[in-house]
């Protein structure tokens, strides 16, 4: 703008807030924890920095450190000084304990007071001493915490000029100064700029002497430069962009030089950078002729003050909803899911966390393993546990078993299924736990007539949570238990892992699918879609290859009472304690390797030396049939064990049977377990084994064909 002695009313580019989302966070934790009903101010501390892009202005900004770390001190957290990039200005926040509080603040009358604030550090010196009260704002707000929806309205007080500045002349301050100037003036900015004694403050003097020689000196040195006889220019840290306004900061900057030294034509520097260095390009120099008001001589008098910033160019408020990042349910998902997703940055991209997180797992067992398990599925993104159970938890359980506390354990013990879901649920908000209190139906366990509808209702309950779920872990502690999961997952053709414990030993493996096609009439519809793509992978393989053998696919007997006439020891899983996470950790990996095979529930067996490459193609690495682990050797078995036309749980005679004859044949093969060995041809095995005779050689030669086995 070329020089101009009548002058146009000097016009100032407002001030622009940013909120970090790290101050709001911060601002909840504190109305939750220390605020409670206290409306009481709190001081509060902004950053702004000068322009430092052609086309973008700075913000004034608010951080979590903005806020004090006791509001009762009323100071802000302390801030370490020299920041080129924080300038710290005072603030206050006034934050109401409901909406209509906040709509109902006495705005203009709030803005008056933090105006007085700034007109009496001005006359008292203050200003001088510490320039960054001349942009001290305000903040009034209502934090919604129940949505996460905060309300706030920023406010930069600025004293009204009467009459209002006229601006002479503004031009790019690379056409104000002479070359020899420029230089000095960019060399000395930079000097000031790169000082941590001086970096952050925000308004200062410009002193360039008659050999063009420019220092910086600070505003209480004004009177010592005056005498020197330099041409001084005031300058300011500028946030504006604008090539033909000056930021609003120059406001109160002119009403203190107005007030406190009473000159009338001020020349003026509005300092802007370029990637972190003075650019006289962008910085512009102006001169404006200030009137000082007959009404300033009062010393009561306090000028009219503007200053609430614009909401797209209207007087409204703002509103922001942080939801998504502020609920701690959110937040836990979110943290919870932080390892599962650097996973598939690099080590393993394929990884389907929709998968898993929608893959429906029922837990038949809420004990040691049962515990295991479920924090295991948690940890891998599984969000739909239900656990089964029966028991009740003891006292001696919560040592051993993850999910419980000694409170579990009082009167009389809660039911493990329940507890087992509201601990899942207390670790981790967003999992859809389920506890489910049932017993499951045995061989072996013969039902009297009277308790018969009561157990029928159990199997039934149990066929719908088969039917209803993705896959199943079997983790009871005896034998018996595991059979009618096990037919009901080869009738549904679910995926299906076992882990079952020795003192020091253990077993892990996966059941193969099931032994009749999807094609026959009565096979149930799948429940999920999941189940259909696994049932329609497995089940067009089934005839053609060998299917995997389940847990009762090498026995020769019928699961029968594992628990009548045994001792404390023999009734109870005596383990030693490291045995039930190894197993419960290779139990959830076999079952997201399972899910991330091409093949699913009809993958083929692999081994560790497996020749044909078909392992490498997968990035979890091999899919086994059985782990059988050894903790005595610290030693672990991969083996393979194909399905057996004799097995009492899901050979296609025992599936066909009992998809004919329903919960009767249940019941029969419960109260009479030689039913299912004569059904599966086993009696007759037993007894070609028993008329079976060998012709012994009687010359044994010890030294010759000798095997170590």
């Amino acid at each position: 703008m070329a020089g101009n002695e009548n002058g146009t009313v000097l016009q100032f580019a407002p001030f622009q807030s940013s909120v970090d989302e790290g101050f709001w966070h911060g601002l909840s934790s504190l109305k939750l924890n220390k605020l409670k009903t206290d409306e009481s101010p709190i001081s509060i501390t902004g950053f702004y920095a000068p322009c430092s892009n052609p086309q973008v202005s700075s913000h004034l900004t608010l951080l979590t450190e903005s806020l004090p770390t006791e509001p009762s001190d009323g100071h802000p957290a302390e801030t370490s000084r020299g920041n080129r990039n924080k300038c710290s200005v005072p603030g206050i926040l006034y934050n109401t304990n409901t909406l209509e509080g906040f709509h109902s603040l006495d705005k203009q009358g709030l803005l008056k007071a933090e105006a007085k604030k700034i007109w009496e550090d001005i006359r008292s010196g203050k200003a001088e001493e510490d320039s960054s009260v001349l942009t001290r704002f305000l903040l009034i707000s209502f934090a919604d915490l129940k949505k996460f929806n905060f309300y706030y309205w920023f406010a930069f007080p600025a004293l009204v000029l009467d009459p209002p500045a006229t601006l002479v002349d503004l031009r790019p301050a690379s056409q104000w100064f002479t070359l020899e100037e420029a230089e000095s003036v960019s060399a000395c900015c930079n000097e000031w700029r790169m000082s941590s004694l001086t970096a952050d403050v925000p308004f200062f003097l410009v002193s360039i002497s008659s050999n063009s020689h420019a220092t910086i000196r600070s505003l209480k040195d004004f009177k010592a430069c005056q005498q020197d006889g330099h041409k001084i220019l005031f300058a300011f840290y500028d946030p504006c962009h604008l090539p033909n306004n000056p930021g609003w900061p120059l406001r109160n900057f002119l009403a203190f030089i107005s007030a406190r030294w009473n000159i009338k034509k001020v020349q003026f520097l509005c300092y802007r950078e370029n990637h972190g260095f003075a650019d006289l390009g962008l910085s512009l120099v102006g001169e404006a002729l200030v009137q000082p008001s007959q009404a300033w001589q009062d010393q009561q008098h306090v000028p009219n003050a503007v200053g609430w910033e614009l909401n797209k160019g209207k007087r409204v408020p703002r509103c922001i909803n942080l939801s998504t990042s502020m609920d701690p349910t959110r937040m836990a998902v979110s943290a919870a899911d932080l390892n599962l997703k650097l996973m598939r940055w690099r080590a393993l991209p394929s990884l389907d966390l929709s998968m898993l997180s929608s893959t429906k797992c029922l837990l038949l067992g809420a004990g040691t393993l049962g515990c295991q398990v479920a924090r295991m599925l948690m940890a891998w993104g599984v969000r739909k546990i239900t656990l089964v159970d029966s028991g009740k938890v003891a006292m001696s359980n919560p040592l051993r078993q993850s999910l419980y506390t000694l409170e579990d354990c009082l009167n009389g013990g809660d039911f493990k299924a329940l507890a087992a879901a509201k601990s899942l649920r207390r670790i981790f908000p967003a999992v859809e736990a389920e506890g489910v209190v049932m017993a499951i139906p045995m061989p072996g366990h013969p039902v009297p007539s009277q308790e018969e509808h009561k157990v029928l209702d159990d199997c039934r309950h149990l066929h719908d949570l088969v039917e209803s779920h993705d896959a199943i872990f079997l983790l009871t502690d005896t034998r018996e238990s595991r059979w009618l999961p096990t037919l009901l997952c080869a009738n549904a053709n679910k995926l299906t892992i076992t882990a079952a414990l020795g003192f020091d030993s253990f077993l892990v493996m996966r059941h193969g699918a099931g032994p009749l096609t999807a094609t026959d009439e009565s096979k149930a519809e799948p429940v999920s879609s999941l189940s259909a793509g696994v049932d329609e992978m497995s089940l067009t393989q089934s005839d053609s290859k060998t299917r995997l053998g389940c847990y009762f696919c090498n026995d020769v007997v019928a699961p029968v009472d594992s628990t009548a006439n045994r001792t404390l020891d023999q009734q109870c899983t005596v383990t030693r304690p490291g045995l039930a996470p190894i197993a419960s950790a290779l139990a959830v990996e076999l079952l997201v390797g399972i899910l991330h095979h091409p093949h699913g529930i009809s993958a083929k067996a692999e081994f560790g030396n497996s020749l044909d490459g078909g392992s490498s193609e997968q990035p979890l690495g091999i899919l086994p049939h059985q782990i059988r682990g050894a903790l005595s050797q610290f030693s672990q078995m991969i083996l393979v064990g194909h399905s057996s036309n004799s097995c009492t749980a899901c050979c296609p005679t025992v599936v066909s049977e009992y998809r004919k004859r329903g919960l009767d044949f249940v019941l029969q093969a419960i109260n009479h377990p030689t039913y299912l060995e004569d059904l599966t041809g086993l009696t007759e095995l037993m007894k070609s084994a028993n008329s079976f005779e060998l012709d012994w050689d009687n010359e044994t030669d010890y030294d010759d064909d000798c095997v170590e086995i």
